[in-house]
């Protein structure tokens, strides 16, 4: 009996063990059948004379070594079978087992091989045999060379080499697009699921570039898929595609841009649009509450990183100057400010705050390196993103990180924000130095008994008003040059009145006025243009150049706007880069299209022609001719086809940078001593700074009154309201810039339109023979409610034509 239940024992142990792995193999059949392409699902393994074992064991060799790429050759082909069957099963199933593979993505839409376009050209017709490979390559819309030629086997690959049809594949995706099969359904799920296991692979394996170099292929592929149908990815898709993208090392963000500038650049617009649109998108969603800050959204966050690569890659494929225009801030730092004994009196060399950008380093170019990117620069502003960010905590994620370098400020990507979200930063730094000095003054009054001087403190007359502030700005770059970065507080001598903002714009507008002056002999003005320009001949020493420069940037730092005229050039010159040839056209366009006719001509009798030497002339302050040789012996040495373009160079090197050099860099100097620790450089770009010196050029005066607030007792509908607004839009534009000026303190419009100017109009009482008075400090115009428009106007335009020194406080 006890034999008999051993046996069963042994017998029912067998039975439930051969249950156990027909199961498990029936279960691994199973789900690689249903995952396998139709033509595999037509074996009836249960019917198999191969064991268990062996039939395992074949599915998983089969399954690994049949990685199913496609093209666009298939997808045409399985588009047509489908329509015959009117079912799209078979393309969905292809699709999926695709896409969800590394290594089939990688192996999909290459490029036709070099022995393939022969055997296609031999059998083309006669009159297309002739054609060469490159030819070939031409009419398919593809203008790279044979990058597997043998001649080209030992070079290193360029950084934009890459072996994927772009044409095909953005034609096979149209196609599939068009047709509104549920592929792009299947792509979603797909895509999401594989970008999952490419942040795993980018995190494990970020050494082994063989293997990201596989990666970047499938950002490639899948980012111009993702372009064609943007809509279908939004939500799902795309986020976590973004998510893995931004763990890709900073070499292959370089590769990726270098592709996209070499063989996208067309698309680079789509795919901006639609990282703008996943951007807003959540932006606006965000909006509701919830208490998340923008910069904790991961989506955003990732969409904006990756939109960087889109922004290198744009510049790339624009117009860019060659990098020994750069200037070093280094060589900047050592010349001379002019004043005498600088180390005695405290006088330290500093040069502009720069972060490093470890994807400009990989490119090799820089923003200052572009004229003009593949796709402007404005549209690469993001609006909602711009108006729902919180400044004051994007700057502390910007000043913290490098103790907490997983916080994310967007000003690090400042090409994403638009120039009045970026002056708000600056602000706020400039505010949090104000109160460090203040707060260090403070400290040393209390513990060293030096008297306490929390401001900037400038005391100027009227009638001596430029002597007096160069004085002193003299005495305090000199003496302790960090008073710099204190508030400003201007009092003019004489008048009553406290400075809350209103008297330091009337300063420096009337510093502006004075010091621009021609009669002043510092600048001279370029009447084609209407620009001031640095005065080459002029008997102000360095000192005084060191000065203005230390105007400009307190005009910077303490957020107020100047009526000057610089031409672009000045500009670029302080963001670090030397005037170019390409900077004539705005500085003097007479001597560049001169220089441009020279350049275009190409006879033989050029010295007869031009009858130009390597001499040139010019005028000193007093309209006497002088003459320099631009290389030794210039005047013996006439211009011709063969050294053309050095005089050209050499011209423009003399106009725009050696004829000034010295009366430029210390105007520079002094601009640093003031804005060396800003955020400047990181902030903005030369044409941004231009707008941050002199405000907006667009003056929307309908944008000013939708903008204006109303108080004691006026509203937008109140008879005298409409009545001041029907006047201010009748009047002419230089009439509009003096009523700005009587109620801000400035005739210029803030970065970013009027809508960032918050007028105020308040009631003064009733009906009297009263002037309009106002507040510049708080942009406040006092306004009595006259009886009628006429009075009305009459009191108003007196105001405005009389108030210098009078009326504003």
């Amino acid at each position: 009996m006890l034999l008999l239940l051993i046996i069963f024992t042994i017998f029912d142990k067998v039975f439930v063990l051969n249950l156990c792995s027909f199961a498990v193999i029936y279960y691994y059949i199973e789900m690689n059948y249903t995952r396998t392409p139709r033509s595999r699902r037509g074996r009836d393994f249960p019917h198999s004379s191969k064991s268990s074992q062996e039939l395992t064991f074949q599915l998983a060799e089969e399954q690994n070594s049949n990685i199913s790429s496609i093209d666009e050759e298939t997808i045409n082909k399985l588009l047509d079978d489908c329509k015959l069957t009117n079912s799209y099963a078979p393309l969905i199933r292809r699709l999926g087992n695709c896409f969800s593979s590394r290594e089939s993505i990688c192996r999909s839409f290459q490029k036709m091989p070099s022995a393939h376009i022969d055997a296609i050209l031999e059998k083309a017709p006669k009159d297309l045999k002739n054609l060469k490979k490159e030819d070939f390559r031409t009419l398919e819309g593809d203008l790279d060379k044979d990058e597997d030629s043998s001649d080209n086997s030992d070079k290193p690959p360029e950084p934009h080499h890459t072996t994927v049809d772009f044409v095909s594949l953005r034609r096979a995706m149209l196609r599939l697009y068009e047709q509104n099969s549920g592929a792009f359904e299947t792509l979603n799920e797909t895509i999401h699921s594989l970008a999952t296991s490419l942040c795993v692979d980018l995190i494990r394996f970020v050494n082994d570039q063989e293997l990201i170099e596989d990666i970047i292929t499938v950002f490639v592929i899948l980012f111009e898929i993702i372009v064609i149908g943007s809509a279908e990815f939004m939500e799902t898709a795309l986020p976590k595609l973004l998510h893995a993208a931004t763990y890709l090392p900073v070499w292959a963000q370089a590769r990726l841009a270098a592709i996209w500038a070499k063989h996208r650049a067309s698309g680079l617009q789509l795919l901006l649009q639609t990282l703008q649109q996943l951007i807003s998108v959540h932006v606006v969603a965000g909006m509701g509450g919830g208490g998340c800050l923008i910069q904790d959204n991961d989506a955003v966050v990732c969409a904006t990183k990756v939109m960087k690569i889109v922004y290198y890659a744009s510049m790339l494929a624009g117009t860019l100057d060659s990098t020994k225009f750069r200037e070093d801030d280094d060589s900047d730092a050592k010349i001379s400010s002019g004043f005498e004994d600088e180390s005695y009196f405290g006088f330290t060399k500093t040069k502009a705050l720069t972060i490093d950008d470890p994807l400009s380093s990989a490119m090799g170019i820089n923003v200052l390196d572009c004229r003009k990117p593949f796709v402007p620069f404005e549209d690469f502003y993001n609006d909602p993103l711009s108006d729902s960010i919180e400044m004051d905590t994007d700057y502390l994620n910007y000043k913290s990180r490098k103790l907490d370098s997983l916080k994310f400020s967007y000003m690090l990507y400042s090409f994403v924000l638009t120039p009045a979200t970026k002056t708000l930063a600056l602000y706020y730094d400039s505010r949090i130095r104000m109160y460090s000095e203040r707060r260090n003054n403070i400290i040393t009054t209390q513990f060293a008994g030096e008297p306490a001087n929390p401001y900037l403190n400038l005391k100027v007359r009227r009638d001596h008003l430029i002597d007096d502030a160069l004085v002193e700005l003299e005495l305090i770059a000199l003496g302790n040059p960090k008073d710099l970065k204190k508030q400003l507080v201007v009092e003019f001598l004489g008048e009553q009145g406290i400075d809350e903002g209103g008297l330091s714009k009337e300063f420096f507008q009337l510093v502006v006025e004075q010091i621009f002056n021609p009669d002043y002999g510092m600048f001279i003005y370029q009447e084609d243009t209407r620009t001031v320009w640095f005065n080459s001949t002029s008997f102000e020493n360095e000192a005084q150049f060191t000065l203005i420069g230390i105007v400009l940037g307190l005009a910077i730092y303490n957020n107020i706007i100047l009526a000057v005229n610089f031409p672009m050039v000045v500009y670029r010159k302080l963001m670090g880069c030397r005037g170019s040839f390409a900077d004539l056209e705005d500085f003097n366009p007479a001597v560049s299209n001169s220089l441009k006719s020279m350049l275009t001509y190409q006879e033989a009798d050029m010295e007869d022609v031009f009858t130009q030497t390597f001499e040139i002339s010019y005028k000193d302050v007093f309209g006497n001719t002088m003459t320099h040789d631009l290389k030794p012996n210039g005047s013996e040495i006439f211009v011709n086809q063969d050294n053309k373009q050095e005089f050209v160079d050499l011209y423009t090197d003399y106009l725009l940078n050696v004829s000034v050099e010295k009366q430029f860099k210390a105007f520079k100097r002094g601009f640093q001593m003031v804005t060396d620790e800003s955020p400047l450089h990181l902030l903005f770009r030369p044409e941004e700074v231009e707008v941050l010196v002199c405000g907006s050029k667009k003056f929307d005066f309908d944008e000013l009154e939708k903008a204006t607030e109303y108080e004691g007792g006026y509203t937008k509908d109140s008879r005298i309201i409409k009545q001041f607004w029907e006047i201010t839009h009748a009047l002419s534009m230089d009439l509009k810039k003096k009523l700005l000026e009587f109620t801000t303190g400035s005739d210029r419009v803030p970065v970013g339109g009027f809508s960032k100017l918050k007028l105020v109009i308040a009631r003064n009482g009733p009906d009297s023979d009263r002037l309009p008075t106002s507040h510049t400090c708080f942009n406040v115009l006092l306004l009595p409610e006259y009886t009628d428009k006429q009075k009305l106007e009459d009191r108003l335009l007196k105001a405005i034509s009389y108030s210098k020194g009078f009326g504003m406080l």
